[in-house]
């Protein structure tokens, strides 16, 4: 209805999961990433989940538009289903021929003989399937059990069915059954998408209206679109039916500008907010300088998260003995205010010896206690003391004002990325500096040091602090340098493809790998065996030998490098 009055060629705010208006912000970008990891690797299971309305159904369908063609997906999107309904479904989707000798219903064997003959013979083909179940947290844990036998089925190099399940954040806790322990052990990747920052809203947002057909400037000020923000606390789904009202608004009263006040007033029809109820105030994330304190439970002294994104943390002594809490920087936004609690004491540097990363990090069940998070006066400021505190942990003293020809003299290569992914961070396994932007403060670096499942170690000036990976993306956009060791014998710099003693190891290197099993055996020349190993490694296959490729060499060979994880 009121597209033509905006200059617009259809609805922008459409609630449909329309792939063209997916705003690959960080978060979706590494969504996405995880989902196309997963089809690559060696089979199992990989979770997404996100809260109501965060966009997960949306990056499903992003990624099913960039599936490998020689995949093959079967996507259940209602999961409310026995046993024999869910194999029947598997196998319907998959066009299987079912067959049942005998009186009374097909049973559990006639379905999973012809899959399981399917799955070898589409291998032996070098196809790959997928089964995509939406919705996931509406799965029983007896249909689960099920799943997770189908995945049994197996060569000496990979499962034959990737399995990925989306669902809501309470599927977490369902995979969390000591019945599901099994399962649970098969997830090889997983990832939570969150809310959206204030600043990723007014681009979705702008985004929209543009995939829309928006030519001119945007309708809603920016005073409007702070407090579409402030209302749907950053979900895509809720912004989308805020705006859609708002513009609707906007054309029934012959407005050509969207104003805070108009926001409310749609709030009001949309949530059934009183129109001249004050809005839930923006989630504070660590990029915040002023803290909130919240009053917490008392029974065990137990941190809970609050809110959408909200953010909590314990300070922790380095004695390791918990200190008397300091609060969260937010409450959620459906309750009221909550109780103030007593001025926490001075946090303390979270020592050395606090922050020693468990014996699997990357699989860790719970995080450890959290610190204080660091303001911009803790971090590094110069570029140079940050590669001079990474050289560090590689035992070399990077002294000098070019630290990376420091570095090469010791067959050290810096390499360096604006486009880094948390998901990036776990695959390539190795500390680096990131640059974190704390509020109106200019960009501090520090080094990630360790990752779990959900935190992160990020250490600057002899400090440490353990940090969720919600937190760090809302104060880190992908910046990220790092190290690699050269193969030994090199001079000077590597370049993409090398000749000489580099690409001779190289090349060494892959018929290694491929002689264990980890580059399939039909590579029979250097090309093919670079591209095999980039598409194992969810690199682009492009067949050219940059620093990416060496690093994930090095991880792979075994070549003495620090890691985030212990082995």
């Amino acid at each position: 209805m009121y597209a033509g009055y905006f200059g617009l060629q259809q609805t922008p705010f459409s609630i449909a999961p329309d792939p063209r208006y997916l705003l690959m912000s960080e978060r979706h970008r590494e969504a996405l990433a995880l989902l196309l990891y997963g089809v690559q690797g060696g089979g199992g299971f990989v979770l997404l989940t996100g809260e109501i309305g965060a966009g997960k159904t949306t990056v499903c369908r992003c990624f099913l538009e960039q599936i490998p063609e020689n995949c093959r997906v079967a996507y259940i999107f209602n999961p409310k289903l026995t046993v024999g309904d869910l194999l029947k479904t598997i196998c319907h989707e998959f066009q299987l021929e079912v067959r049942h000798e005998g009186i009374g219903p097909a049973t559990i064997k006639d379905y999973l003989d012809p899959l399981n003959e399917y799955l070898l013979r589409s291998h032996a083909a070098g196809q790959r399937n997928v089964l995509i179940i939406d919705e996931a947290q509406n799965l029983t844990p007896h249909v689960l059990e099920q799943l997770r036998l189908l995945t049994n089925l197996e060569t000496n190099e990979r499962k034959l069915l990737q399995i990925v399940l989306i669902g809501q954040p309470e599927l977490r806790a369902v995979l969390a059954q000591p019945e599901l322990e099994q399962l649970a052990q098969r997830v090889i990747a997983r990832f939570h998408l969150g809310a959206l920052s204030e600043a990723e809203t007014r681009q979705y947002v702008r985004h929209r209206m543009e995939v829309a057909g928006l030519k001119g400037p945007l309708p809603f000020s920016a005073e409007a679109l702070a407090r579409v923000h402030a209302i749907t606390r950053g979900v895509p789904r809720r912004i989308n039916l805020l705006c859609d009202r708002a513009l609707l608004g906007a054309y029934a009263t012959d407005s050509r500008q969207i104003g805070p006040a108009m926001v409310d007033k749609a709030a009001s029809e949309v949530f059934d907010m009183p129109a001249t109820r004050s809005a839930p105030p923006p989630v504070k994330t660590l990029a915040s300088r002023s803290w909130q304190t919240l009053a917490l439970g008392a029974l065990g002294g137990a941190v809970l998260a609050a809110g959408v994104a909200a953010v909590l943390w314990q300070q922790r002594a380095p004695s390791q003995t918990p200190a008397p809490h300091p609060s969260s920087p937010t409450a959620s936004p459906t309750t009221g205010p909550a109780p103030v609690a007593p001025t926490p004491a001075p946090a303390q540097p979270l020592s050395t010896a606090a922050v020693e990363a468990p014996a699997d990090p990357l699989h860790a069940s719970a995080p450890a206690p959290l610190v204080k998070p660091p303001v911009a006066a803790d971090l590094l400021g110069s570029e140079v003391t940050a590669w001079r505190e990474l050289g560090a942990l590689w035992g070399q003293s990077l002294t000098g004002n070019d630290p990376c020809t420091a570095a090469l003299k010791q067959q050290l290569q810096c390499f360096s990325t604006q486009r880094m992914t948390l998901h990036g961070l776990r695959q390539l396994n190795r500390p680096g500096i990131l640059l974190l932007r704390l509020g109106s403060e200019e960009p501090r670096r520090a080094l990630v040091t360790a990752m779990t499942a959900e935190t992160a170690t990020l250490q600057a000036n002899g400090q440490r602090w353990l940090m969720p990976l919600t937190a760090l993306a809302d104060i880190w956009r992908g910046d990220y340098s790092t190290l690699w060791r050269q193969p030994e014998g090199t001079r000077g710099r590597i370049t993409q493809n090398p000749q000489g003693v580099a690409g001779d190891w190289l090349s060494g290197e892959l018929i290694s790998l491929q002689a264990k099993g980890l580059i399939p055996a039909e590579a029979s020349t250097f090309a093919a065996r670079l591209k095999a190993f980039q598409r194992t490694q969810g690199l682009e296959a492009d067949g050219v030998a940059g620093s990416m490729t060496f690093m994930q060499v090095n991880l792979a060979a075994g070549v003495d490098e620090p890691r985030l994880s212990k082995p």
